[in-house]
């Protein structure tokens, strides 16, 4: 079985290098790229915004194609704000804090441009890089779940990384498709059930890619805590330990970079893109937020259609409680998301969430039928 298993993954690399390659051939330079560029080039060049916002700029535009420089800047389609960004230092420089707080996701872009990327391919080819990853990692779980099945395992594999949002994610200057391997690593911790620190160390690198997940991390951590004291009945004091050091690094993030908040960033996404965030209040009611969110989760559809039938399928295929409460947890931070950032139109922003949840999906139906081999488990 195991030379079955070393066979399965030899004909999955070239599929992946193709997929990646064929990927690449499709990469898109689209506006998030310069906020990216421009926070390495605020390393290299402190004290010099002018000279930062000008080499972000003539950087893309030099590899980037007409059509997708021209989305960038702002001239086609028309976009104000994406003109002021390209010409005003200030209104550059002012977006830049909405990029810092990513911080090891910058330190990777970074790394990449210093061996010797160009600063667009930098951050490229970390998404490009991390989709191959990704592919060996999900067969890796899959190998898991279906351990005497590997011709699941390496379709499943295939399957999953041939969905549209995965294409997307992997094609696009964004942190979506290096999150995703780092999620994908925390449900490997998750599923072999990986020492405690270990986990916590997973949780910790997720904090520092991307501060906005702390919401699953924290909850992560709140349902290791009920799950625990639902078995063993005993209070771990170690799990407060670690969200007490997340929280920490959360606070420490936003306010070293100076992150304008949450309030800002709902604003400057869906009600209006300020040119320059200090001159105009993020001034919105209760009211306002309300009627977005209401607009935005009638477009949610397929996502609630994903969420809700797969998780009712795992606690109808199994009763388990451990495969219900961890199913759950994943599923309430696909909503969590939501009422944070209700971006119901673009699926790549909760797709890692929904690769997770259809993992457990699939873990609880190898459970039920023995690894998909005839019988049930007991």
């Amino acid at each position: 079985m195991e030379k079955k298993w070393k066979l399965s993954l030899l004909f999955l690399l070239p599929i992946l290098a193709a997929l990646t390659f064929w990927n690449y051939n499709n990469r898109v330079y689209d506006w998030d790229m310069p906020g990216y560029i421009g926070c390495m080039y605020a390393l290299d060049y402190p004290g010099l915004p002018d000279k930062v916002r000008e080499l972000t700029f003539s950087s893309i535009k030099k590899e980037a194609p007409a059509g997708h420089y021209a989305d960038i800047n702002g001239t086609d389609p028309k976009d104000v704000t994406r003109q002021y960004f390209e010409k005003n230092t200030r209104s550059f420089t002012e977006q830049l804090p909405y990029y810092e707080i990513k911080v090891g996701y910058n330190l990777v872009i970074r790394f990449l441009y210093k061996i010797g990327f160009t600063a667009p391919m930098s951050v490229l080819f970390l998404s490009l890089i991390s989709y191959f990853f990704s592919g060996i990692l999900l067969f890796y779980i899959f190998k898991i779940i279906f351990p005497n099945n590997y011709l699941i395992a390496f379709f499943a594999t295939n399957v999953m990384l041939l969905l549209p949002p995965v294409i997307e994610m992997s094609r696009i200057p964004t942190p979506d498709m290096f999150i995703l391997v780092m999620l994908l690593i925390f449900m490997i911790a998750l599923l072999q059930k990986w020492k405690e620190w270990t986990v916590f160390i997973i949780l910790f690198l997720i904090t520092f890619i991307r501060p906005d997940y702390i919401t699953f991390t924290l909850t992560y951590l709140v349902t290791a805590w009920i799950y625990a004291f639902i078995i063993d009945k005993k209070l771990d004091l170690s799990y407060f330990l670690q969200a007490a050091v997340l929280i920490v690094l959360y606070f420490f993030i936003i306010k070293f970079y100076n992150f304008p908040g949450w309030k800002s960033l709902f604003y400057d996404t869906f009600i209006y893109r300020r040119p320059f965030v200090s001159t105009q209040a993020a001034s919105f009611t209760l009211q306002d937020y309300l009627l977005i969110l209401f607009e935005k989760i009638i477009n949610f559809k397929k996502v609630t259609l994903i969420a809700v039938g797969s998780l009712g399928l795992i606690f109808y295929w199994s009763k388990d409680k451990w495969i219900r409460i961890y199913s759950l947890f994943i599923f309430i931070n696909i909503y969590i998301k939501f009422v944070f950032f209700p971006q119901s139109a673009t699926l790549r922003f909760f797709f890692g969430f929904i690769i997770l949840l259809l993992i457990m999906l699939s873990f609880a139906l190898s459970k039920k039928y023995n690894g998909l081999r005839l019988g049930k488990n007991p």
